[in-house]
């Protein structure tokens, strides 16, 4: 597949910092994208108020909230940002939802648009009318949820109408969520509220990101939701109340990811506080992988600390259930002393932008060797030049590429503000990992060079 069309390049793209020593950083990540909004759409559905604590505050989170406040919710900030106190309201159509470029809002609220009380119209950013929408809208409509795009047809994508009825009545339904796991996420995110619950099979030939679907049950079972998956790739979601909750977020730990990588790349520890104990989010398994590539790890407590040398292994690993960890992990290979295969990501040509061809082209443009195939990547790490880095509006893309820059001089990250989708003020976070002061000239690799 050739590589998704970038923008015209951008004369203040970030000239990202050269790492000038062993680090020594402890790192607070903000709470989880998926785990923030899940619990946003839960307490908009819920029977009385509900607060978030540690919420994410970032532009995925943001166009949620705006979402779910068109559509009749009352979301209020408490003392800080991250407190969000939500109180359900009906649901109202005639509305106009912005999705943004965010795939949590695009796929997990038009099930909830088909209880509102009339149409309710989805469309968001130029890069989002690309990504696949087909599987969730033809799951509603095979449950007499009317939808429509621009041409009268089922759409395939934004834009698109779901109309509305203030009742779905629920039952048995087919989905093929091989492009995305948020496909099954949506719809059971809502399925209680429908009269007969809902019982969904997964017809595709392959699932992933199943951790997330995980996440989606575990966090529907601590509002008292009713399911049973029981059975591989069948969900049943009875009907009944969502509990009104008093939720704490966890950090997101696929935020994490290049922070605790740092410390391979420049050696020296990085540590991040807040693990949990356990979780179903897909970033659990940064440590062990970063293991794998050479890295020493440590728990203590609640605080992960990841130790490097500077020497990074290649890996040869599947990332199915974590596809979201493949721009950090490529980064990586492509700095490694040997070859590195990551398999199982197909579904990543669906992202933010096609995440493979776009990992390919941009380590390609530094010197690198990275190669598409059928299911994932195969880099072999050659010598780096500096250039611009494109991020094609993808987030995971902008700290792929401040991660090549610990150690290629003169690697500029176009539009490194497109972080603020899950993770606001990453620039600055990363250069105090650095122990530098954000915005200061010793900042950049060209100086620091």
């Amino acid at each position: 597949m050739s590589a998704p069309e970038p923008a015209p390049p951008r004369t203040d793209a970030w000239p990202a910092p050269l790492a000038d020593g062993r680090l020594d950083a402890m790192v607070e990540v903000p709470g989880s994208k998926s785990l923030t909004n899940r619990a946003l759409v839960l307490a908009a559905l819920a029977d009385g108020p509900g607060t978030l604590r540690g919420a994410l505050r970032s532009r995925d989170a943001d166009l949620m909230i705006g979402a779910l406040r068109t559509l009749g919710t009352d979301v209020v900030e408490g003392a800080e940002p991250g407190i969000l106190h939500v109180t359900p309201g009906t649901l109202r159509g005639d509305v106009d939802v912005d999705t943004g470029l965010a795939g949590t809002v695009m796929r997990f609220l038009p099930p909830v648009a088909a209880l509102a009380d009339g149409p309710v119209r989805f469309d968001g950013d130029p890069e989002a009318r690309v990504r696949p929408m087909r599987p969730v809208l033809a799951a509603l409509h095979a449950l007499d949820v009317r939808v429509t795009g621009e041409g009268g047809e089922l759409p395939a994508h934004l834009p698109f109408t779901v109309h509305g009825t203030g009742r779905v009545a629920g039952g048995a339904v087919d989905v093929d969520a091989s492009a995305s796991s948020q496909f099954v996420s949506g719809l059971l995110l809502a399925a209680a509220r429908f009269e007969r619950g809902l019982t969904l099979r997964h017809v595709g030939t392959t699932l992933p990101s199943l951790p997330h679907i995980e996440m989606t049950v575990a966090t529907l079972r601590e509002v008292g939701v009713e399911v049973d998956d029981s059975r591989d790739g069948i969900w049943q979601v009875a009907p009944g109340p969502v509990a009104a909750r008093d939720v704490r977020v966890e950090p997101d730990l696929s935020n994490a990811a290049p922070f605790l990588a740092a410390a391979l790349v420049a050696g020296g520890t990085v540590r991040v506080p807040g693990w949990p104990a356990s979780t179903t989010q897909p970033g659990a398994l940064v440590p062990e992988l970063l293991a794998r590539m050479g890295a020493e790890v440590h728990r203590d407590g609640d605080v992960v600390a990841v130790t490097g040398t500077g020497e990074i292994h290649g890996i040869d690993v599947d990332l199915r259930a974590a596809g979201e960890l493949a721009p950090t992990f490529a980064a990586l290979a492509a700095l490694a002393d040997s070859p590195s295969r990551l398999r199982g990501i197909a579904h990543l040509r669906g992202h933010e932008t096609d995440r493979l061809a776009a990992l390919a082209t941009e380590i390609t443009r530094l010197g690198g060797r990275c190669e598409e195939t059928r299911d994932g990547l195969v880099v072999t790490p050659r010598p780096l030049s500096g250039a611009e880095f494109r991020t094609y509006a993808d987030h995971r893309m902008a700290t792929s590429g401040a991660l090549l820059g610990l150690r290629v001089p003169g690697l500029r990250v176009e539009d490194v503000g497109t972080t603020a989708k899950t993770l606001p003020g990453f620039a600055g976070m990363w250069e105090r990992m650095l122990g530098r002061t954000p915005g200061s000239p010793l900042g950049s690799s060209e100086a620091v060079a």
